[in-house]
Protein backbone atom coordinates (compact mmCIF):
# COMPACT_ATOMS: atom_id res chain seq x y z
CA UNK A 1 0.00 0.00 0.00
CA UNK A 2 1.30 3.45 -0.95
CA UNK A 3 0.52 6.34 1.39
CA UNK A 4 0.45 9.66 -0.44
CA UNK A 5 2.46 12.48 1.09
CA UNK A 6 1.37 15.26 -1.21
CA UNK A 7 2.34 18.08 1.15
CA UNK A 8 6.00 17.13 0.96
CA UNK A 9 5.91 16.41 -2.76
CA UNK A 10 4.58 19.94 -3.27
CA UNK A 11 7.43 21.35 -1.14
CA UNK A 12 10.03 19.42 -3.13
CA UNK A 13 8.51 20.51 -6.43
CA UNK A 14 8.47 24.16 -5.33
CA UNK A 15 12.15 24.00 -4.32
CA UNK A 16 13.60 22.07 -7.25
CA UNK A 17 16.27 23.81 -9.30
CA UNK A 18 16.60 26.59 -6.73
CA UNK A 19 20.40 26.33 -6.70
CA UNK A 20 20.48 24.86 -3.20
CA UNK A 21 20.81 21.41 -1.66
CA UNK A 22 17.39 20.10 -0.62
CA UNK A 23 17.86 18.64 2.87
CA UNK A 24 15.13 16.26 4.01
CA UNK A 25 15.04 16.13 7.81
CA UNK A 26 12.94 14.44 10.46
CA UNK A 27 12.77 11.67 13.01
CA UNK A 28 14.18 8.37 11.83
CA UNK A 29 11.74 5.95 10.21
CA UNK A 30 9.21 8.65 9.35
CA UNK A 31 9.52 7.98 5.61
CA UNK A 32 12.20 10.41 4.37
CA UNK A 33 13.95 7.94 2.06
CA UNK A 34 10.69 6.59 0.63
CA UNK A 35 9.48 10.13 0.00
CA UNK A 36 12.54 10.92 -2.08
CA UNK A 37 13.39 7.69 -3.88
CA UNK A 38 9.85 6.50 -4.59
CA UNK A 39 7.15 9.16 -4.28
CA UNK A 40 9.09 12.15 -5.60
CA UNK A 41 10.86 10.10 -8.27
CA UNK A 42 7.55 8.75 -9.56
CA UNK A 43 6.16 12.29 -9.68
CA UNK A 44 9.12 13.46 -11.77
CA UNK A 45 8.91 10.45 -14.09
CA UNK A 46 5.22 11.19 -14.66
CA UNK A 47 6.31 14.67 -15.74
CA UNK A 48 8.58 13.11 -18.33
CA UNK A 49 11.97 12.95 -16.59
CA UNK A 50 13.90 10.03 -18.10
CA UNK A 51 15.34 7.20 -15.99
CA UNK A 52 18.92 8.09 -16.95
CA UNK A 53 18.46 11.57 -15.47
CA UNK A 54 18.35 10.18 -11.91
CA UNK A 55 21.54 9.53 -9.96
CA UNK A 56 20.71 7.65 -6.76
CA UNK A 57 23.24 6.72 -4.08
CA UNK A 58 22.14 5.02 -0.86
CA UNK A 59 25.15 5.08 1.46
CA UNK A 60 23.60 2.52 3.79
CA UNK A 61 23.53 -0.11 1.00
CA UNK A 62 26.39 -2.57 0.57
CA UNK A 63 26.67 -1.81 -3.16
CA UNK A 64 27.40 1.84 -2.39
CA UNK A 65 29.76 1.51 0.58
CA UNK A 66 32.74 2.82 -1.41
CA UNK A 67 30.92 6.10 -2.02
CA UNK A 68 31.12 6.92 1.66
CA UNK A 69 34.53 8.27 0.63
CA UNK A 70 33.58 11.83 -0.44
CA UNK A 71 36.13 11.86 -3.26
CA UNK A 72 34.72 8.66 -4.74
CA UNK A 73 31.18 9.98 -4.29
CA UNK A 74 32.17 13.15 -6.13
CA UNK A 75 33.81 11.25 -8.99
CA UNK A 76 30.82 8.94 -9.33
CA UNK A 77 28.32 11.79 -9.57
CA UNK A 78 30.47 13.55 -12.17
CA UNK A 79 30.82 10.35 -14.20
CA UNK A 80 27.04 9.97 -14.32
CA UNK A 81 26.26 13.59 -15.22
CA UNK A 82 28.70 14.51 -17.98
CA UNK A 83 26.09 15.38 -20.58
CA UNK A 84 25.60 19.13 -20.09
CA UNK A 85 22.53 19.09 -22.36
CA UNK A 86 20.65 17.08 -19.71
CA UNK A 87 19.41 18.05 -16.26
CA UNK A 88 20.05 15.48 -13.54
CA UNK A 89 18.39 14.83 -10.20
CA UNK A 90 20.95 13.58 -7.66
CA UNK A 91 19.51 11.73 -4.64
CA UNK A 92 21.95 10.85 -1.82
CA UNK A 93 20.44 8.85 1.02
CA UNK A 94 22.00 8.70 4.51
CA UNK A 95 24.57 11.36 3.60
CA UNK A 96 25.95 11.44 7.15
CA UNK A 97 27.54 8.02 6.56
CA UNK A 98 30.11 9.76 4.36
CA UNK A 99 33.43 9.99 6.22
CA UNK A 100 36.13 12.64 5.95
CA UNK A 101 39.43 12.04 4.15
CA UNK A 102 42.76 13.86 4.19
CA UNK A 103 43.25 16.42 1.43
CA UNK A 104 46.53 15.47 -0.32
CA UNK A 105 46.91 18.97 -1.76
CA UNK A 106 47.42 20.63 1.62
CA UNK A 107 50.77 20.74 3.44
CA UNK A 108 49.85 19.61 6.94
CA UNK A 109 52.87 21.35 8.49
CA UNK A 110 51.52 24.73 7.37
CA UNK A 111 48.13 24.33 9.06
CA UNK A 112 47.84 25.63 12.66
CA UNK A 113 46.38 23.30 15.27
CA UNK A 114 43.12 25.24 15.58
CA UNK A 115 42.46 24.75 11.85
CA UNK A 116 43.16 21.02 11.65
CA UNK A 117 39.69 20.34 10.30
CA UNK A 118 40.72 22.12 7.12
CA UNK A 119 43.02 19.19 6.34
CA UNK A 120 40.02 17.05 5.50
CA UNK A 121 37.56 16.77 2.65
CA UNK A 122 34.00 16.11 3.78
CA UNK A 123 30.68 15.61 2.04
CA UNK A 124 29.97 19.30 2.70
CA UNK A 125 32.87 20.19 0.42
CA UNK A 126 31.83 17.95 -2.45
CA UNK A 127 28.16 18.96 -2.25
CA UNK A 128 29.09 22.63 -2.22
CA UNK A 129 31.13 22.00 -5.37
CA UNK A 130 28.37 20.01 -7.08
CA UNK A 131 25.88 22.72 -6.16
CA UNK A 132 27.65 25.06 -8.55
CA UNK A 133 26.97 22.82 -11.56
CA UNK A 134 23.99 24.12 -13.48
CA UNK A 135 22.79 20.71 -14.70
CA UNK A 136 22.49 19.17 -11.20
CA UNK A 137 19.66 19.38 -8.67
CA UNK A 138 20.81 17.93 -5.33
CA UNK A 139 18.79 16.18 -2.61
CA UNK A 140 20.06 14.55 0.58
CA UNK A 141 18.53 12.72 3.53
CA UNK A 142 20.20 11.62 6.69
CA UNK A 143 19.97 11.08 10.43
CA UNK A 144 21.76 8.69 12.73
CA UNK A 145 24.25 8.49 15.58
CA UNK A 146 27.11 10.01 13.59
CA UNK A 147 25.30 13.12 12.38
CA UNK A 148 21.64 13.84 12.80
CA UNK A 149 19.75 15.73 10.11
CA UNK A 150 19.61 18.91 12.17
CA UNK A 151 23.42 19.22 11.92
CA UNK A 152 23.30 18.93 8.15
CA UNK A 153 20.95 21.90 7.94
CA UNK A 154 23.23 23.94 10.24
CA UNK A 155 26.34 23.21 8.18
CA UNK A 156 24.76 24.24 4.89
CA UNK A 157 23.14 27.35 6.38
CA UNK A 158 21.77 29.51 3.54
CA UNK A 159 22.97 27.04 0.90
CA UNK A 160 20.41 24.45 1.88
CA UNK A 161 16.62 24.25 1.64
CA UNK A 162 15.11 22.18 4.44
CA UNK A 163 12.04 20.01 4.06
CA UNK A 164 10.86 18.87 7.49
CA UNK A 165 9.16 15.49 7.37
CA UNK A 166 6.92 14.37 10.25
CA UNK A 167 5.23 11.07 11.01
CA UNK A 168 1.96 10.65 9.12
CA UNK A 169 -0.63 13.31 9.90
CA UNK A 170 -4.19 12.25 10.65
CA UNK A 171 -5.10 13.60 7.22
CA UNK A 172 -2.57 11.22 5.64
CA UNK A 173 -3.51 8.35 7.95
CA UNK A 174 -7.32 8.46 7.72
CA UNK A 175 -7.74 7.44 4.03
CA UNK A 176 -5.67 4.26 4.55
CA UNK A 177 -7.09 3.36 7.97
CA UNK A 178 -10.31 1.76 6.70
CA UNK A 179 -12.08 3.10 9.79
CA UNK A 180 -14.79 5.60 10.59
CA UNK A 181 -13.42 9.00 11.61
CA UNK A 182 -13.97 8.63 15.35
CA UNK A 183 -12.49 5.11 15.41
CA UNK A 184 -9.59 6.23 13.22
CA UNK A 185 -8.82 9.05 15.66
CA UNK A 186 -8.73 6.63 18.62
CA UNK A 187 -6.39 4.32 16.69
CA UNK A 188 -4.20 7.24 15.62
CA UNK A 189 -3.89 8.54 19.18
CA UNK A 190 -2.88 5.08 20.35
CA UNK A 191 -0.46 3.96 17.63
CA UNK A 192 0.56 7.24 16.02
CA UNK A 193 1.73 7.87 12.48
CA UNK A 194 5.02 6.05 11.96
CA UNK A 195 4.47 4.63 8.44
CA UNK A 196 5.46 1.01 9.09
CA UNK A 197 3.34 0.92 12.24
CA UNK A 198 0.36 2.26 10.29
CA UNK A 199 0.79 -0.33 7.54
CA UNK A 200 1.08 -3.19 10.06
CA UNK A 201 -2.40 -4.60 10.69
CA UNK A 202 -1.57 -6.90 13.61
CA UNK A 203 -1.79 -4.91 16.87
CA UNK A 204 0.78 -7.06 18.67
CA UNK A 205 3.25 -6.43 15.84
CA UNK A 206 2.50 -2.69 15.93
CA UNK A 207 3.36 -2.61 19.62
CA UNK A 208 6.50 -4.67 19.12
CA UNK A 209 7.70 -2.47 16.27
CA UNK A 210 7.13 0.80 18.13
CA UNK A 211 8.84 -0.46 21.29
CA UNK A 212 11.79 -1.69 19.24
CA UNK A 213 12.29 1.67 17.56
CA UNK A 214 13.12 3.30 20.87
CA UNK A 215 15.77 0.81 21.94
CA UNK A 216 17.30 -0.21 18.63
CA UNK A 217 17.17 3.12 16.83
CA UNK A 218 16.66 6.31 18.82
CA UNK A 219 18.35 5.49 22.12
CA UNK A 220 21.16 3.59 20.38
CA UNK A 221 21.78 6.53 18.04
CA UNK A 222 22.01 9.09 20.85
CA UNK A 223 24.19 6.91 23.10
CA UNK A 224 26.63 6.23 20.27
CA UNK A 225 26.71 9.75 18.93
CA UNK A 226 27.37 11.45 22.26
CA UNK A 227 29.46 8.58 23.67
CA UNK A 228 27.25 8.20 26.73
CA UNK A 229 28.47 5.73 29.35
CA UNK A 230 25.04 4.14 29.65
CA UNK A 231 21.47 4.80 28.65
CA UNK A 232 19.89 4.69 32.10
CA UNK A 233 19.61 8.46 32.59
CA UNK A 234 18.46 8.95 29.01
CA UNK A 235 15.74 6.31 29.33
CA UNK A 236 14.58 7.72 32.66
CA UNK A 237 14.36 11.20 31.17
CA UNK A 238 12.37 9.94 28.17
CA UNK A 239 9.94 8.16 30.49
CA UNK A 240 9.59 11.29 32.64
CA UNK A 241 8.92 13.50 29.59
CA UNK A 242 6.41 11.06 28.13
CA UNK A 243 4.60 10.74 31.46
CA UNK A 244 4.35 14.51 31.84
CA UNK A 245 3.68 15.37 28.18
CA UNK A 246 2.26 18.88 27.93
CA UNK A 247 3.33 19.83 31.47
CA UNK A 248 5.55 22.80 32.20
CA UNK A 249 9.10 21.60 32.72
CA UNK A 250 12.61 22.81 33.41
CA UNK A 251 15.92 20.93 33.75
CA UNK A 252 15.73 20.96 37.55
CA UNK A 253 12.33 19.29 37.93
CA UNK A 254 13.16 16.91 35.07
CA UNK A 255 16.35 15.94 36.93
CA UNK A 256 14.27 15.23 40.03
CA UNK A 257 11.76 13.16 38.05
CA UNK A 258 14.50 11.16 36.28
CA UNK A 259 16.35 10.62 39.58
CA UNK A 260 13.16 9.30 41.17
CA UNK A 261 12.69 6.79 38.35
CA UNK A 262 16.34 5.65 38.49
CA UNK A 263 16.71 5.74 42.28
CA UNK A 264 19.93 7.69 41.80
CA UNK A 265 20.73 11.38 41.41
CA UNK A 266 21.63 13.24 38.25
CA UNK A 267 22.52 16.89 37.64
CA UNK A 268 20.52 19.69 36.04
CA UNK A 269 23.39 20.20 33.57
CA UNK A 270 23.26 16.58 32.42
CA UNK A 271 19.49 16.75 31.96
CA UNK A 272 19.77 20.00 29.97
CA UNK A 273 22.24 18.31 27.60
CA UNK A 274 20.01 15.25 27.26
CA UNK A 275 16.98 17.41 26.50
CA UNK A 276 18.96 18.99 23.67
CA UNK A 277 19.96 15.53 22.38
CA UNK A 278 16.34 14.39 22.32
CA UNK A 279 15.20 17.47 20.42
CA UNK A 280 18.11 17.16 17.98
CA UNK A 281 16.97 13.61 17.27
CA UNK A 282 13.43 14.90 16.63
CA UNK A 283 12.07 12.58 19.31
CA UNK A 284 10.56 15.55 21.15
CA UNK A 285 9.59 19.12 20.26
CA UNK A 286 9.36 21.93 22.78
CA UNK A 287 7.33 25.12 23.18
CA UNK A 288 8.54 28.10 25.21
CA UNK A 289 6.33 29.78 27.79
CA UNK A 290 5.30 33.35 26.94
CA UNK A 291 3.81 36.00 29.25
CA UNK A 292 1.08 37.53 27.07
CA UNK A 293 0.58 40.73 29.06
CA UNK A 294 4.25 41.13 30.05
CA UNK A 295 5.33 40.32 26.48
CA UNK A 296 8.32 38.21 27.53
CA UNK A 297 9.49 34.63 27.57
CA UNK A 298 10.17 32.72 30.77
CA UNK A 299 13.71 31.39 31.02
CA UNK A 300 14.16 27.61 31.15
CA UNK A 301 10.42 26.90 31.40
CA UNK A 302 8.82 25.10 28.50
CA UNK A 303 6.67 22.18 27.49
CA UNK A 304 7.86 19.05 25.72
CA UNK A 305 5.69 17.08 23.34
CA UNK A 306 6.27 13.67 21.78
CA UNK A 307 6.89 13.72 18.03
CA UNK A 308 4.60 10.68 17.75
CA UNK A 309 1.93 9.52 20.22
CA UNK A 310 2.44 5.89 19.20
CA UNK A 311 6.12 6.02 20.15
CA UNK A 312 5.16 7.73 23.40
CA UNK A 313 2.56 5.12 24.31
CA UNK A 314 4.83 2.22 23.38
CA UNK A 315 7.67 3.51 25.58
CA UNK A 316 5.24 3.67 28.51
CA UNK A 317 3.97 0.18 27.65
CA UNK A 318 0.56 1.65 26.67
CA UNK A 319 -0.25 2.37 30.31
CA UNK A 320 -0.77 6.15 30.49
CA UNK A 321 -3.18 7.09 27.72
CA UNK A 322 -5.04 10.12 29.05
CA UNK A 323 -6.93 11.40 26.03
CA UNK A 324 -6.72 15.06 27.03
CA UNK A 325 -2.92 14.95 27.06
CA UNK A 326 -2.67 12.94 23.85
CA UNK A 327 -5.03 15.31 22.06
CA UNK A 328 -3.03 18.35 23.18
CA UNK A 329 0.15 16.63 21.98
CA UNK A 330 -1.44 15.80 18.62
CA UNK A 331 -2.64 19.38 18.09
CA UNK A 332 0.80 20.81 18.87
CA UNK A 333 2.61 18.54 16.40
CA UNK A 334 -0.04 19.27 13.76
CA UNK A 335 0.56 23.01 14.16
CA UNK A 336 4.31 22.47 13.71
CA UNK A 337 3.61 20.25 10.69
CA UNK A 338 1.72 23.16 9.12
CA UNK A 339 4.78 25.35 9.54
CA UNK A 340 3.66 27.61 12.39
CA UNK A 341 5.74 28.91 15.28
CA UNK A 342 4.04 27.84 18.50
CA UNK A 343 4.46 29.06 22.09
CA UNK A 344 2.68 28.26 25.34
CA UNK A 345 0.75 31.25 26.69
CA UNK A 346 0.40 32.56 30.23
CA UNK A 347 -2.09 35.20 31.38
CA UNK A 348 -1.71 36.85 34.77
CA UNK A 349 -5.00 37.89 36.36
CA UNK A 350 -5.31 40.22 39.37
CA UNK A 351 -8.21 39.69 41.77
CA UNK A 352 -9.19 41.02 45.18
CA UNK A 353 -9.84 38.64 48.07
CA UNK A 354 -10.49 39.78 51.64
CA UNK A 355 -9.39 43.27 50.64
CA UNK A 356 -6.05 42.08 49.30
CA UNK A 357 -4.87 41.90 45.72
CA UNK A 358 -3.92 38.48 44.45
CA UNK A 359 -2.23 37.54 41.20
CA UNK A 360 -2.92 34.19 39.57
CA UNK A 361 -1.51 32.65 36.38
CA UNK A 362 -3.71 30.94 33.80
CA UNK A 363 -2.59 29.04 30.75
CA UNK A 364 -3.42 29.30 27.08
CA UNK A 365 -2.31 26.05 25.52
CA UNK A 366 -0.91 27.49 22.28
CA UNK A 367 -0.03 30.85 20.81
CA UNK A 368 0.20 30.29 17.07
CA UNK A 369 2.31 32.86 15.23
CA UNK A 370 1.30 32.88 11.59
CA UNK A 371 3.55 35.69 10.44
CA UNK A 372 0.55 37.95 9.91
CA UNK A 373 -1.23 37.57 13.24
CA UNK A 374 -1.46 35.55 16.42
CA UNK A 375 -4.12 32.99 17.19
CA UNK A 376 -4.79 31.58 20.66
CA UNK A 377 -5.76 27.91 20.80
CA UNK A 378 -7.12 25.97 23.75
CA UNK A 379 -7.38 22.16 23.71
CA UNK A 380 -10.34 20.73 25.64
CA UNK A 381 -12.03 17.34 25.57
CA UNK A 382 -15.42 19.03 25.89
CA UNK A 383 -17.27 22.18 26.89
CA UNK A 384 -20.55 20.38 27.56
CA UNK A 385 -21.56 22.51 30.55
CA UNK A 386 -21.50 26.24 31.14
CA UNK A 387 -19.08 25.75 34.04
CA UNK A 388 -16.71 23.72 31.86
CA UNK A 389 -16.92 26.26 29.08
CA UNK A 390 -16.14 29.11 31.49
CA UNK A 391 -13.19 27.16 32.85
CA UNK A 392 -11.68 26.47 29.41
CA UNK A 393 -12.16 30.03 28.14
CA UNK A 394 -11.23 32.04 31.26
CA UNK A 395 -7.64 32.65 30.17
CA UNK A 396 -8.77 33.53 26.63
CA UNK A 397 -11.24 36.11 27.88
CA UNK A 398 -8.60 37.68 30.14
CA UNK A 399 -5.85 38.08 27.54
CA UNK A 400 -6.95 41.73 27.08
CA UNK A 401 -6.33 41.73 23.34
CA UNK A 402 -8.21 41.15 20.13
CA UNK A 403 -6.38 38.19 18.62
CA UNK A 404 -8.59 35.36 17.42
CA UNK A 405 -9.35 32.70 20.01
CA UNK A 406 -10.21 29.08 19.27
CA UNK A 407 -11.16 26.10 21.45
CA UNK A 408 -10.59 22.67 19.88
CA UNK A 409 -12.78 19.96 21.40
CA UNK A 410 -12.92 16.21 20.95
CA UNK A 411 -15.08 14.86 18.15
CA UNK A 412 -16.40 16.00 14.79
CA UNK A 413 -18.27 19.22 15.66
CA UNK A 414 -18.44 21.88 12.96
CA UNK A 415 -17.02 25.31 13.88
CA UNK A 416 -19.26 27.76 15.71
CA UNK A 417 -18.72 31.08 17.49
CA UNK A 418 -20.04 32.10 20.92
CA UNK A 419 -21.17 35.51 22.14
CA UNK A 420 -17.60 36.42 23.12
CA UNK A 421 -16.29 35.83 19.62
CA UNK A 422 -14.52 32.59 20.61
CA UNK A 423 -14.56 29.88 17.94
CA UNK A 424 -15.17 26.21 18.83
CA UNK A 425 -14.34 23.33 16.48
CA UNK A 426 -14.04 19.55 16.68
CA UNK A 427 -10.53 18.11 16.52
CA UNK A 428 -11.41 15.92 13.52
CA UNK A 429 -12.34 18.86 11.24
CA UNK A 430 -9.25 20.69 12.53
CA UNK A 431 -7.00 17.78 11.54
CA UNK A 432 -8.59 17.15 8.15
CA UNK A 433 -9.10 20.70 6.91
CA UNK A 434 -6.57 23.47 7.53
CA UNK A 435 -9.13 26.12 6.54
CA UNK A 436 -11.26 25.30 9.62
CA UNK A 437 -9.11 27.62 11.71
CA UNK A 438 -8.82 30.23 8.96
CA UNK A 439 -5.11 30.54 9.71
Amino acid sequence: MIINRNKYIKELVNKRWNGKVKIITGIRRCGKSFLLSTLYKEYLKAEGVADDCFVEIALDKRAHLKYRNPNMLYDYVLSRTQDMTKRYYVFIDEIQLSFKVKNPDIDESQVPEEDQEMLYITFYDILNDLMGRSNLDLYVTGSNSKMLSKDIVTNFRDRGSEIKVYPLSFKEYYPVSGLEKADALEEYLTYGGMPLAVLEKDEAEKRKYLKGLHKRVYIKDIVERYKLKDDEVLEALIDALYSAVGSLSNPHNMANAASSLMKRSTSDHTIKNYLDYLEDAYLFASARRYDIKGKRYFENIQKYYAMDTGLRNAKLNFRQQEKSHLMENMIFIELLRRGYNVDVGMVEVTSVKNGKKQQSQYEIDFIVNTGREKVYIQSALNVDSEAKRDQETFSLKNSDDFFRKIVIVDGNAKPWIDEYGITYAGVIPFLLDESVLNI
